[in-house]
């Protein structure tokens, strides 16, 4: 999975290093293989072919009594979700339109779901003409029909539906201007929920319209698991209002600037001239999480136990700005070789979850990569047996083509000798050519499945 693993570890200066190195890359590579979408799949969905019955976690449909299954969905998972799908139901499946990842398409197999090209982080007129496929199909779901939904992280940008008169391009402008804010995910979707006809719930409402069964497949990417706020909830019911929009926007001072359409919009939704998003959905409407950061993190845990580590999952719902989350785990590390604590070594401490960058700079990263950037000067050159890394599990870290990147004692000293000069690029938000520069980028790819990212700590 990791690409570059051997000069990942290479890149240390001793061997008590490059063991560090060795084991947090094996315990990152057995974390994400949890989470890989087609195995949650075959655990959570079952088909009988000989009784025709289709169990979905506790949920039990009787394809005898269905005419057809429809599929629809979207997210960097969708992909391998759809594949995986397919595989279990064949020819069961009507038809489907699934949006995807830009240049996965042919990682992929299928028959009877069609696999749409899109874009993320920025929504494109792809993502939209699928998004129209969507509706067009499960607009003609009826009583007697099943439609599954596969909903991954990266949803939000890859089925954009822009609502009213707003444009394309506005929509683009108002979502590059919220990832540079520092505005939280949970917050961004607050605002695509309200200015979409397909987030927040109406992707359910209109499905079910007509009285058809609405069953959606969950890989989260959100702390917590919140169902509003995954790929922005088009299957669960929202529990943020117009006027948190607007507040959003008001905080992170973007309001002025933000498309008079898109202000239009609110207000009108604030004035009730337009309805909100639903607040509840039908009975037969389900929502079922087949995957998550915790499950990472767990897998994480057992695959540190075996490799004889004394092993600590600190939290599966971190949060906070990027480089001062490296920071604190920069401390952690000093706390483990003064103190023995939180753990002795040999240890691994690991979190998962998803952190922020507000962008003020004009270089390159993702937050993963200010998240080792951050560790990375605060650990300096001090520290022996040590390896850090915070790793995107979608192996997507921001725009750039890294999933996270790898540091230890020796990150700092490397730096100075090729004259990289560490705390400017950081204030430059510029990680990715830091990283870089030092061949300590780590890189997977598309890993076909997004629970946020993975942040380890290996002391020995």
């Amino acid at each position: 999975m990791i690409k570059n693993k051997a000069e990942l570890i290479k890149n240390a200066r001793n061997e008590k290093d490059k063991q560090c190195r060795e084991i947090l890359l094996d315990i990152v590579e057995k974390a994400i293989n949890s989470v890989d979408p087609k195995n949650a799949i075959q655990k959570y969905v079952q088909f009988e072919r000989e009784d025709n019955i289709l169990h979905i976690e506790n949920y039990d449909f009787d394809l005898k009594k269905l005419q057809r299954i429809f599929v629809v969905g979207g997210g960097k998972a969708s992909g391998t979700m759809a594949e995986a799908l397919e595989a279990i139901l064949g020819d069961k499946i009507t038809s489907g339109e699934i949006n995807i990842l830009r240049g996965t398409k042919s990682s992929f197999k299928t028959k009877s779901i069609n696999l749409n090209e899109a874009d993320h982080p920025v929504p494109s007129i792809d993502g939209i003409n699928g998004v129209k496929k969507m509706l067009d199909l499960v607009g003609q779901a009826k009583e007697d029909d099943l439609i599954i939904a596969l909903i991954s992280g990266g949803g939000s940008a890859l089925m954009p539906a822009p609502a009213g008169e707003i444009s394309l391009e506005e929509k683009q402008q108002i979502t590059k201007d919220l990832l540079k804010s520092g505005a939280t995910i949970h917050e961004i979707n607050t605002i695509r929920k309200h200015i979409s006809n397909f987030k927040g719930g109406q992707l359910a409402k209109h499905a079910c319209k007509h009285g058809a069964s609405l069953i959606s497949l969950i890989l989260s990417d959100v702390v917590g698991d919140p169902l509003d706020s995954i790929a922005s909830g088009p299957t669960a019911p929202d529990e943020t209002h117009y006027q948190d929009a607007i507040a959003i926007l008001q905080r992170y001072k973007l309001w002025d600037e933000t498309p008079e359409t898109i202000k239009r919009r609110l207000n009108d939704g604030l004035a009730q001239k337009i309805p909100e998003t639903p607040k509840e959905m039908t009975s037969s409407c389900h929502n079922v999480i087949i995957g998550s950061n915790f499950s990472a993190c767990t897998a994480a845990k057992l695959r540190a136990e075996e490799l004889g580590l004394n092993s600590l999952i600190l939290t599966s719902s971190l949060e906070g700005e990027a480089r001062q989350i490296g920071i604190a785990f920069a401390a952690i590390a000093k706390e483990i070789h003064t103190h023995g604590h939180p753990l002795p070594k040999p240890c691994a401490i690991i979190a998962g979850g998803e952190t922020t960058v507000t962008v003020t700079g004009t270089g390159k990263g993702g937050r993963n990569q200010e998240v080792s950037l951050g560790a990375a000067i605060k650990i300096g050159g001090k520290l022996e047996g040590v390896a850090f890394g915070s790793i995107g599990t979608d192996g997507i870290d921001g725009p750039t083509d890294a999933a996270g990147a790898l540091i230890g004692p020796s990150t700092i000293l490397r730096a100075k000798e090729k004259g990289l000069e560490p705390q400017k690029r950081l204030e430059n938000n510029d990680a990715y050519h830091f990283f870089q520069e030092l061949s300590d980028l780590v890189l997977t790819g598309p890993t076909g499945t997004n629970v946020m990212d993975l942040i380890i700590l290996i002391c020995i």
